[in-house]
């Protein structure tokens, strides 16, 4: 569906400009959403965004600091903009259309009598980690003459050194550069960079190491120009090229904003189109610190494996283009299928929209024999590794490639089995703060993560054949499944995933995480060759999920529903983690509770979605998946539609919350706002399952 919404600009006098928004309008468009630290995005919910329009507002990072990038373009002398908001602003362009793909965002307009097509690509590679491994975006600039004439056209776009630190009273330094012959081809270059260096050091969520490249085609026309914002950009609009100059004044990032900038005398452009490719890049050699069994390792990023130096890697990567965006437009068709195949098109709006944003949050690292990834919980806390993180993450990882899942377990494995979480005999929430995993978090989920692990575990190992995987892990799995058969029919008092609602005693949908993950362990155990641990747990899980049915459901209700703690008869809860049995294909859970709970829903619906519990108005968009995936097709569709519509309407700003009011689509009161988040790999939970639906016994 298209969505087609007025905005009237407040930007150039009266003028009105009216854009289409395809699928939808998010709260936040994705433009460069690439890692923790690639994530700039254009804000347009009507809370502060202008409405998704690319020109008249700063693009900027997830977190709400502004990434400066700017782009104008001149037609036969006549300046207009068609990035970010300069001052003084030019004529701003008309945009006709906004519409995204799994790994673009695509806008169309017009300046004057000249069509401009601007694509900001941020590939996903899942089965390439090279590629995927370098935080790197293109912005493709398409120009075309719209009524058959030939028109003079120059192009212009800079970026800040905002982009180099969240401290904007840090010193930024830069250089102008060209790869191979200067005199022609080859690849222009700014490279800027955060002055004084701290390794595996953020702040205000943006990291302060790396050096970053803005790069772009060394054509003939090309001019460049570093300096205080307003002065190059003037130079621009004057005269429409830049001075070949470098500003040597390195100071603090807010003093006379510097900006890094190119211009592209395109000539006389008519019908035929005219591209031009820039790309925006953060190098690190070393990404990830980790506490192994040796103790802590720097970690090199993975494309060091294939060059050793960041000129090398940003030829590659800049030359790359074609065959990326082939490799991206493969992805997005696949998805497109799948998922309209799967959901229909209110499901496409949903897969479409986060996959960039489940996929930005990873980290891809070697330490020269083996290869991991791991995960930043961006916004709620920004804990690496979070175990109850990866959980809603993984029917992403699981639809795209299975061995990932692995490359984020394989930390956790090691950490613990190197006795450096010694908490208890439950599984670890978290290995520390990103971009360092090395200690272990304070906060513990004792049901939540052994569950968790146990039931990832064996995701993986059903979808590889990889038994080895469980062999190699079998002690540590068995510990924890010890602990989940002392504390998951009764859970304790204690916090699951959805921490922000506090702890509780007895919750019915915690208990079945615990009983799901002892089953896990019983066909672990027959993978495996274990026959008599098998029975053991078999048995136990068998016996548990029958006394689960009487505790945790209001089976006097009308109509009967499963309860959000033993004998609170008057609530209800979103039963997500019965997913896992689906997604197992453990059997454990009769097909009665999946109808029942089916049932339900709608009856306590909202206008955007169905409550996480009785407890508040809020709801979670991954678990509402997680529901979905395993009802029927009626109650699927509910939910998909009421997601779709929160998409299109929410109030909110920035990247697509995962935490929202299901009543008026606002962000949950008191909560904090959850942004930019990777649970939202939970949105393919459907394409994740061998089957969608109820299980048939």
């Amino acid at each position: 569906m298209v969505w087609l919404i007025s905005f009237v600009a407040l930007l150039v006098g009266s003028a009105v400009a009216q854009s289409s928004f395809s699928p939808a309008r998010p709260p936040s468009l994705p433009l460069a959403v690439r890692s923790p630290y690639l994530s700039t995005w254009q804000e347009a919910g009507s809370d502060g965004g202008n409405g998704g329009y690319l020109a008249g507002q700063w693009a900027t990072f997830w977190a709400g600091a502004i990434t400066g990038w700017t782009g104008m373009v001149r037609v036969d002398n006549t300046t207009y903009t068609w990035m970010g908001n300069p001052d003084p602003l030019p004529t701003v362009v008309t945009q006709n259309s906004f519409s995204y793909t799994s790994t673009r965002s695509i806008f169309a307009m017009t300046a004057g009598p000249v069509s401009l097509n601007i694509t900001f690509l941020s590939p996903v590679t899942p089965d390439d980690f090279l590629r995927q491994s370098m935080p790197i975006t293109y912005m493709s600039v398409q120009v075309h003459s719209t009524d058959g004439k030939q028109h003079s056209v120059q192009l212009y776009t800079d970026v800040s050194a905002e982009w180099t630190s969240g401290d904007r009273s840090q010193v930024a330094q830069w250089q102008y550069g060209v790869t191979g012959n200067a005199s022609a081809g080859g690849i222009a270059y700014h490279k800027f960079w955060r002055q004084l260096q701290r390794e595996f050091s953020e702040e205000n969520q943006q990291a302060s190491w790396g050096y970053w490249y803005y790069a772009t085609e060394n054509v003939q026309g090309l001019t460049f120009q570093s300096g205080e914002d307003v002065t190059v950009r003037g130079q621009f609009t004057s005269s429409g090229k830049l001075n070949n100059t470098e500003d040597t004044n390195y100071r603090a990032i807010n003093d006379a904003y510097p900006v890094y900038s190119f211009a592209v005398d395109l000539g006389s452009v008519g019908s035929s189109v005219v591209e031009s490719v820039f790309t925006l890049n953060l190098a690190q050699e070393n990404s990830i610190q980790f506490q192994n069994a040796n103790g802590i390792q720097s970690l090199a990023t993975y494309w060091t494996t294939s060059y050793s130096d960041e000129l090398s890697a940003l030829t590659f990567f800049y030359n790359d283009y074609s065959n990326v965006a082939s490799l991206s437009t493969a992805l997005d068709n696949r998805i497109d299928t799948d998922s309209v195949a799967k959901g229909g098109a209110d499901y496409l709006t949903l897969t479409s929209l986060v996959v960039r944003q489940a996929f930005n949050a990873l980290a891809f690292v070697t330490n020269g024999t083996s290869d991991f990834v791991f995960l930043k919980e961006i916004s709620s806390d920004g804990d690496i590794q979070t175990v109850d993180v990866i959980f809603p993450t993984i029917p992403i990882i699981l639809y795209l490639n299975p061995t990932l899942l692995k490359m984020m377990l394989d930390p956790l494995y090691i950490f613990q089995e190197a006795g450096y979480f010694t908490q208890g005999t439950y599984a670890a929430h978290d290995l520390g703060y990103f971009p360092n995993a090395t200690t272990a978090g304070t906060e513990v989920q004792q049901v939540e993560e052994s569950g968790n692990m146990l039931i990832m575990t064996l995701a993986y190992a059903q979808r590889t054949g990889d038994t080895s995987y469980l062999n190699q892990h079998y002690g540590l799995l068995t510990q924890w499944t010890n602990y989940l058969v002392n504390d998951s029919l009764i859970p304790s008092n204690q916090i699951s995933t959805d921490d922000f609602a506090g702890s509780l005693a007895n919750q019915t949908n915690l208990a079945l995480k615990g009983i799901i993950g002892i089953q896990a362990m019983a066909v672990i155990a027959n993978m495996t060759g274990h026959a008599s641990d098998r029975a053991n747990y078999s048995s136990i899980a068998a016996s548990y999920i029958s006394q689960w049915q009487t505790l945790g459901i209001a089976q006097d209700a009308s109509p009967p529903h499963t309860t959000l703690a033993y004998g609170m008869n008057d609530t209800h809860g979103l039963l997500y983690n019965l997913y896992a049995d689906a997604l197992l294909q453990t059997k454990l859970v009769p097909v009665e509770v999946y109808q029942m709970q089916s049932n339900f829903y709608p009856t306590v619906a909202d206008p955007y979605g169905v409550a996480l519990d009785t407890r508040h108005n809020w709801t979670k968009s991954d678990w509402e998946v997680f529901c979905a995936a395993i009802a029927a097709p009626n109650t699927t569709n509910l939910f998909i539609s009421d997601i779709a519509n929160f998409i299109n309407e929410t109030p909110t700003n920035g990247p697509v919350t995962d935490l929202y009011d299901a009543i008026n689509g606002d962000w949950a009161e008191g909560t904090g706002h959850f942004l930019d988040r990777p649970v939202v790999g939970g949105w393919f939970a459907l394409l994740a399952l061998n089957q969608t639906g109820i299980p048939s016994s």
